[in-house]
C-alpha cells in the first residue's frame, strides 16, 4: 500500500501543531505503510519526501492563489499512489484533485476549521473565501475525515452538515514521548529569563486570535506578585494582533517584574526546560481542535491550565492533570466569549489556584506525563489511522 501524504507543513519548515503532527505520523507509519511525502517549500534531503514550491507566474499574487498552483503540481505527481491523505486546507485541494484523477481515495485530516476561523479574513483577504471553498468542497468529497479530536469532530458535522457521520472518525493527535520529557537545567531556564526559584506560568503559541493570548495578558493583571509570567509567543497572523500583544506585553511589565516575551523559536530541549521548570502551563485559547502543545507540557511534567473549549478537555482531566476554565462562547464561529471579563477573571482564579499548591501543581504534572504514555503514543495513532486507510482499501 503506498500513501502519498500532502501537506503545508513539513520538517523543517514547521510552524504549527499540524506540521508536527505529519511529522510523527510519517515517522510511525513508515513501519508498515510506504509512505511519500509531498509537501510546499524548499527541497528537503529525506528519501520519499518531494518539495514544492509556488510557480513562478504566481509570484506576488494572494497567497490563496498560490496555494491553489502548488495544489496542481502535487496532484499530477500522485500518480501510482493506492490512496492520498492530506492535512489542512492548503493541502486539500491538492488532495481532492489527486483523487478524481487518479481515482484514489482521499483522506482528509482536520486540524482546524476556516468556519471557524472567521479572523483569518483579515490576513488572506478575498483568499479567505477560496480557502473555505477549498476545504468545503474537500471535506464534502472525501472518503475519510478525521477529526483530532470529539470535540472537532462535532465541529466538522455542525460547520458541513452535508457530510454522513459514518465517514468522520476520531483519531486524537499524539506526542513523542521520547523526544518530549522532562529536563531538568535551571542554569538554561536561567537564561532564557525564567527564575526557577519563584512560581511560573508559560505560554507557547503562535500570536493568533485562536490562542486567547489577550485575555490571558488580563488575566495575568490578577495573579498574585510573586508569579512570573513567560510567554514563547511569534509568528503573528497580522500587525494588528501583534500590535495589541505589544502593547498588553508592555502595560504588564511596567505593572510586575517577571514578564518575559521570548519571540524566538525554541530548540526542543530549551522549550522542555522551560516547560518542566514551570508550576504551570496555560493555554487559554478559545479554539483549539485539541492542541498539541497541552500533550508537549504534560510529556515535560507540567500541569496545564486550559479552555474548557474543542477538544482541550480530551487532554486535561480537571483537577488530576491540571485545570479546565469553564467559557461561553459566541456563536458566530469566533470563540469570542459571551462575558470576557467573566472569562478572564476564571482564568486568573484558576491560574492563581495551581501557582499557590507547587506540591499539588507537581502531583498533577507527573500525572500529566503518565496520561499522555497511557493515551497518547503515536505508534496508537498511527494504528488507527493505518485501519482507516485498509478499511477505505478493502
Amino acid at each position: 500500500m503506498r500513501v502519498d501524504v500532502i501537506s503545508r507543513e513539513y520538517p523543517p519548515e514547521i510552524y504549527g501543531g499540524a506540521g508536527v503532527h505529519v511529522a510523527e505520523l510519517v515517522k510511525a507509519l513508515r513501519g508498515s505503510v510506504d509512505v511519500t511525502v509531498r509537501a510546499f517549500g524548499a527541497p528537503r534531503d529525506e528519501p520519499g519526501v518531494h518539495s514544492y514550491t509556488v510557480p513562478a507566474e504566481l509570484d506576488g499574487a494572494n497567497p490563496a492563489i498560490g496555494t491553489l498552483g502548488v495544489d496542481l503540481r502535487i496532484a499530477q505527481d500522485v500518480a501510482g499512489a493506492d490512496l492520498v491523505h492530506s492535512h489542512t486546507w492548503y493541502a486539500n485541494h491538492a488532495g481532492h484533485l489527486a483523487s478524481m484523477l487518479h481515482g484514489v481515495p482521499h483522506v482528509v485530516t482536520a486540524h482546524s476549521l476556516e468556519p471557524l476561523r472567521p479572523w483569518k479574513a483579515e490576513q488572506l483577504g478575498g483568499g479567505y473565501r477560496l480557502s473555505s471553498w477549498i476545504e468545503r468542497s474537500a471535506f464534502e468529497a472525501a472518503d475519510a475525515v478525521i477529526a483530532v479530536s470529539d470535540g472537532m469532530r462535532r465541529d466538522i458535522l455542525r460547520s458541513y452538515p452535508a457530510l454522513d457521520p459514518e465517514r468522520v472518525h476520531t483519531v486524537h493527535n499524539g506526542i513523542d514521548l521520547d523526544a518530549w520529557r522532562p529536563v531538568h537545567d535551571d542554569d538554561l531556564v536561567r537564561s532564557l529569563g525564567l527564575d526557577p526559584t519563584r512560581p511560573s506560568v508559560v505560554f507557547v503559541g503562535r500570536i493568533t486570535r485562536q490562542k486567547g493570548l489577550p485575555y490571558l495578558l488580563r488575566a495575568a493583571r490578577q495573579l498574585p506578585a510573586d508569579v512570573q509570567l513567560v510567554l514563547c509567543a511569534g509568528a503573528p497572523d497580522t500587525a494588528e494582533i501583534l500590535e495589541e500583544v505589544r502593547g498588553g506585553v508592555a502595560a504588564l511589565q511596567q505593572e510586575r517584574s517577571g514578564v518575559v516575551w521570548i519571540d524566538r523559536m525554541l530548540a526542543r530541549h530549551e522549550l522542555s526546560a522551560l516547560l518542566t521548570a514551570a508550576t504551570t502551563f496555560v493555554c487559554p485559547s478559545v479554539y483549539e481542535p485539541l492542541g498539541i502543545v497541552n500533550l508537549e507540557a504534560m510529556a515535560c511534567g507540567a500541569p496545564v491550565v486550559g479552555t474548557a473549549t474543542g477538544g482541550i478537555p480530551e487532554v486535561v482531566a480537571d483537577g488530576v492533570t491540571g485545570r479546565l476554565v469553564p467559557i461561553e462562547q459566541v456563536q458566530d464561529g469566533t470563540g469570542t466569549p459571551v462575558d470576557p471579563e467573566r472569562f478572564v477573571a476564571d482564568l486568573a482564579a484558576a491560574l492563581t489556584e495551581v501557582v499557590s499548591d507547587p506540591d499539588r501543581a507537581a502531583a498533577w504534572g507527573r500525572a500529566g506525563r503518565e496520561r499522555a504514555e497511557a493515551e497518547f503514543g503515536w505508534a496508537r495513532i498511527a494504528e488507527r489511522t493505518e485501519a482507516i486507510y485498509r478499511s477505505l482499501l478493502g
